[in-house]
């Protein structure tokens, strides 16, 4: 039989023998597909939970957050996640969507993606940060704790599960809509350092700590509009993303908001797979941090527009400051020290905040007594003046000791023999009291203390002679009665 022929021409084979070359090929192209495309795609799950809040009942409706939800669960299920999408939510479905979303990235396993999306309105307060559901209806500032959602609880019940990161993703900054909070309240929300959290997470706000967000006046907000032209962009690490998000929305908005992100990833993230983009289409930062004169001299004799593009892909507060004083008094030099000074200032809040003592809080005021957040400082400083402060007490517990107490057993801290006859005086004999109680007809034993080591002597047992026979008791009948001591405890009246 020729082999090459039959094997090109199966027709021209016994149905049988047709049969068994067929079963033979598929034996061994399946291995191959299952080696070669199944497993990088088990390898990593991703899930999304996508939350659109327009349909407010006690304030003005937000029409772009629906919008911006939808648009955003397309370009992640296109992205490869499993998206669960929910809008118009009430504080109770809040909370038991995101219960049930930590369940699924749970019930996946370690290896999981779990991304988080919220547009919105959102608040801090008291330097927490608050997403606010549909039906939040606050008559003063202490309503909000009770009835909106806390972003960090949303975060803790990420991390209490398995998973390989975790994906913040907030158009949340929007104007505060509760005129009578906003006297008291901060602006924007609170700085979140994902470095000081558990490593794998990434969080990124539409605009700076501290600043308000625009809805925008298109169908999605200048913040989803930028993510969802670069999130789509193959091959782009996550980290090179949201620097395209920062100048997208710089450009948009003309330098009024300036989206801000914080990572402790470990691993490598991209929205898209393929082949990245040209270099040249990719902003590159500085290699390394740098200094203000070296931003200087980098950005003296640049166009501002070109300029302004570098220090907002840079995002550090030497890039803005350099650019701040090369082109003061123009309109960009104005928002980059705008922008300087309101981190700086949210910074030196977040610090105060994790620390949360009435020192912490008079310190913020001293360097900033005039902000937004001066109420907010006050009011803590008053909520904890009848804290007690144990550092004090702390110190004084730990006695001083010298290095020598500290490690006896170290032979280079041990104080030398001629040192020691010099500076220590010789050791007294103390008596100590017997702490057991003492019984008629025994000596107590002699404890003293010779050279820090206490020693005890006890005296042979006596020998004493007594008659054989009942005993005989006395009692003493006056007034309550006899105190004696019996078998170490005290009875009243007479035996």
């Amino acid at each position: 039989m020729n082999l090459r022929l039959t094997a090109s021409d199966p027709s021209a084979m016994p149905l049988s023998e047709a049969a068994m070359l067929r079963r033979s090929l598929l034996s061994l192209i399946v291995p191959v597909a299952i080696l070669f495309g199944v497993a990088p795609a088990s390898a990593e799950s991703r899930l999304a939970l996508v939350i659109g809040q327009s349909a407010y009942k006690s304030v003005p409706a937000l029409p772009n957050p629906a919008n911006d939800a939808k648009a955003m669960s397309q370009m992640l299920t296109d992205a490869g996640f499993a998206v669960t999408s929910a809008s118009d939510l009430s504080q109770d479905e809040m909370r038991a969507r995101i219960s049930d979303f930590a369940g699924q990235v749970a019930a996946k396993g370690a290896d999981t993606v779990a991304l988080v999306f919220y547009a919105g309105h959102g608040l801090q307060i008291d330097g927490e940060n608050y997403l606010v559901p549909v039906d939040v209806d606050p008559k003063r500032e202490a309503d909000i704790p009770i009835q909106a959602v806390r972003l960090n609880d949303i975060l803790n019940t990420l991390t209490s599960v398995p998973s390989r990161m975790r994906i913040v993703l907030l158009d949340a900054c929007r104007n505060n809509p509760f005129p009578e909070l906003s006297k008291t309240a901060g602006h924007g929300l609170a700085i979140i350092d994902a470095k000081v959290g558990a490593p794998g997470t990434f969080v990124s706000f539409s605009t700076s700590p501290g600043a308000e967000a625009e809805d925008g006046s298109g169908a999605n907000s200048p913040y989803t509009t930028a993510l969802l032209a670069s999130g789509r962009e193959p091959g782009i690490p996550i980290e090179d993303t949201f620097k395209r998000v920062r100048l997208a929305v710089n450009k948009a908005t003309e330098g009024r908001q300036t989206p801000w992100d914080s990572s402790s990833l470990t691993d490598d993230f991209r929205f898209m797979a393929g082949a990245a983009a040209s270099p040249e289409a990719t902003p590159k930062p500085a290699a390394a941090k740098r200094t203000v004169d070296e931003w200087k001299r980098e950005l003296q004799g640049k166009p501002i527009e070109a300029a302004n593009e570098l220090i907002v892909v840079d995002g550090t507060d030497e890039a803005y400051e350099a650019f701040a004083a090369i082109f003061a008094g123009t309109p960009r030099g104005l928002q980059a020290r705008d922008w300087l000074d309101r981190h700086r200032r949210m910074v030196a809040w977040s610090d105060a905040v994790l620390v949360n003592t009435a020192a912490a809080y008079r310190s913020f005021l001293v360097q900033y007594p005039d902000s937004d957040l001066t109420a907010t400082a006050r009011k803590l400083i008053e909520r904890l003046r009848y804290r007690p402060d144990l550092a004090p007490a702390a110190a004084l517990s730990v006695p001083a000791t010298n290095v020598a107490l500290a490690a006896p057993t170290c032979p280079c801290n041990a104080v030398p023999p001629a040192q020691q006859k010099a500076t220590v005086a010789p050791a007294k004999k103390l008596a100590v009291p017997d702490p057991q109680p003492r019984r008629a007809g025994k000596r107590p034993p002699r404890v003293v203390v010779e050279d820090d080591v206490v020693v005890v002597r006890r005296p042979p047992p006596a020998v004493v002679y007594e008659p054989v026979g009942p005993p005989i008791g006395i009692g003493i009948g006056i007034g309550g009665g006899y105190r004696g001591n019996y078998g170490g405890g005290f009875h009243r009246g007479g035996y």
